[in-house]
């Protein structure tokens, strides 16, 4: 049966969601308010990677001795403003406790492994029926130590992959040196994810897939969604700022923006901006030949068509918060330090900087499923990390739960309701009929 569908956002998982629909015969209908692929969405900014290893958790047992240290330098890896650590304490102790046992970041890799296993494969796939193969390179990702020992010190996260299918060649200090000559000498041990890909310009990227979508039939409306108007249980069309677009179904796709929106459909999710920043190179003298990510900076290093992107931080703010500029003067410092032959002075006119807002749960899984007012109503949001890499993934995960097929994987761990055990009841659904149309 084809139906009438509103995706409500244009990132990467929104539009890979519009296409798989439309495979399927479905009208489409994309609400994006924003430029699709453009710079305010998390899909342009992130480390551009599409890794099968990005299982482990950002929650690991015994993080939560190294907090107070994190919270006190306020240019560490992980920082949470003081005027809003109040606010943010609930997510912050739910975060905590998601990844206390061996057992709770065991369950969080294979759930994330369901939407990661193939990632390179799917995207290969879909930049080609985009015409746009060139932007997704099956190139390999690499992760760098100062020598095996520290390596070791991240067994678990290194057994979490090996338990989900993530196979790794491990390399001495000479085949890392013939591999990447560009790094700096420091480095000694490396374990290279052969399988894993990255895309060199993700903005570009998701705005071909919309492009895709457009030119197969799907309408664009440049608007916010702001609600929905289920009568009985049904949804009868999606409340924007520009009217209602009266339709059967909808999937929300909106990036920091659903926690509002899943209000308005009678689900309280624990979902915060776990803003990212990156800093870009343009023109470098000197940069990995397949994406690194060092074990001392944390951040993704990858050579895109516009230059060398460090990316990663993590800051708990809100989201209407101005950016913190030296967080990104941190990863621009990092990168000069992890390829010697870049010059120490860049001019400032080869340098972009970017924030943005990972919308994170806090234990580390994506909202994928019906909503509590209507099954009419499908999540597909809160992928933190692993959002550019999930997106075909879910998006085939929407597809099932929208015709009513049974998964072949466990949606029920990604369900909405796993957070009401934390945020107490639910809220009270609104059904009220609106007249404005579009």
């Amino acid at each position: 049966m084809s139906l009438h569908i509103v995706v409500i956002g244009a990132g990467i998982v929104g539009a890979a969601s519009a296409i798989e629909l439309m495979r399927e015969g479905h009208r489409v209908t994309i609400v994006e308010p924003g430029e699709p692929g453009g710079e305010q969405a998390a899909s342009y900014g992130n480390g551009a990677w599409i890794s099968p290893a990005s299982v482990v958790p950002m929650s690991m047992p015994g993080l939560w001795k190294k907090v107070p240290g994190y919270l006190l330098d306020p240019l560490g890896p992980l920082t949470i403003r003081a005027s809003e650590f109040p606010r943010l304490l609930p997510w912050l102790m739910r975060f905590l406790y998601a990844g206390a046992t061996v057992t709770r970041v065991e369950a969080t890799a294979r759930a994330l492994s369901v939407l990661l296993h193939d990632s390179p494969i799917r995207h290969a796939k879909l930049a080609e029926e985009a015409g746009v193969k060139d932007l997704i390179k099956r190139s390999g990702l690499l992760y760098v130590y100062p020598d095996r020992a520290a390596f070791e010190t991240e067994a678990l996260a290194w057994k979490l992959r090996r338990d989900n299918g993530v196979q790794w060649l491990e390399l001495n200090a000479e085949q890392l040196r013939a591999k990447e000559p560009s790094l700096d000498s420091r480095y000694k041990f490396g374990a290279l994810v052969e399988a894993g890909a990255h895309c060199v310009d993700p903005g570009k990227y998701v705005a071909a897939l919309v492009h895709h979508a457009r030119s197969q039939g799907a309408t664009i409306i440049e608007a916010r969604a702001i609600g929905f108007d289920v009568q009985a249980g049904r949804l009868r069309a999606v409340r924007t700022e520009a009217g209602e677009v009266v339709c059967d179904r909808t999937v929300v796709a909106a990036g920091i923006q659903s926690k509002s929106l899943a209000l308005q459909a009678g689900d309280r999710v624990s979902l915060e901006s776990e803003r990212g920043y990156h800093v870009v190179i343009s023109d470098p003298e000197a940069a990995p030949r397949i994406p690194v990510m060092p074990s001392d900076g944390r951040m993704a290093n990858t050579l895109t068509l516009k230059g060398l992107r460090a990316s990663g931080q993590v800051e708990l703010a809100s989201v209407g918060a101005a950016p913190n500029w030296k967080r990104a003067a941190v990863l621009l410092n990092h990168a000069l330090r992890t390829y010697p032959q870049l010059p120490r002075q860049i001019p400032e006119e080869r340098i972009s900087r970017w924030m943005g807002h990972r919308p994170s749960t806090p234990d580390g899984l994506p909202v994928i499923g019906p909503a509590r007012a209507s099954p009419d109503i499908v999540y597909a949001f809160g992928h933190g990390h692993v959002g550019l890499a999930s997106g075909p993934a879910t998006a085939s995960i929407v597809a099932d739960v929208l015709a009513g097929r049974p998964s072949p994987v466990p949606v029920s761990v990604y369900a909405a309701s796993r957070f009401q055990r934390w945020l107490g009841g639910q809220p009270s659904i609104s059904q009220e009929p609106s007249t404005t149309h579009a």
